[in-house]
């Protein structure tokens, strides 16, 4: 089996999660959390927009961690993030914990947007 180093640049893993936290990069932040290769912020969840606006160009694909549950977004936010060019997944804040890790080791432009389980 070949083993290889796993390398996350300047952009912080999520080392784990539980009840209204995240632990990122060894840091544990209270609340929703917005991750992208610029570091940790807080983030104000859907009606947050302008933040997740602010990634436009930077990152390919955000994901948006719904919390312990499967949740659709709020359309009117869907359509102006991907109109602007911004590709959406959501999915649980679990689901995207291990996918925004997986594409972060491999170097992909990605974000991640999550709302405490």
């Amino acid at each position: 089996m070949r083993m290889n180093e796993v390398s996350f640049t300047d952009a912080m893993p999520v080392d784990g999660y539980g009840p209204g936290f995240f632990r990122v990069g060894g840091q544990v932040v209270e609340g929703a959390v917005l991750l992208s290769d610029t570091g940790i912020a807080p983030w104000g969840g859907y009606a947050d927009a302008e933040s997740l606006m602010a990634l436009v160009g930077d990152v390919d694909v955000l994901f948006i961690g719904t919390g312990a549950d499967v949740a659709h977004i709020p359309a009117d936010l869907r359509s102006r993030l991907e109109e602007a060019g911004l590709g959406v997944e959501s999915m649980t804040s679990p689901a995207a914990c291990r996918t925004y890790n997986v594409l972060l080791s491999e170097g992909r432009r990605i974000a991640a947007a999550l709302l405490p389980v």
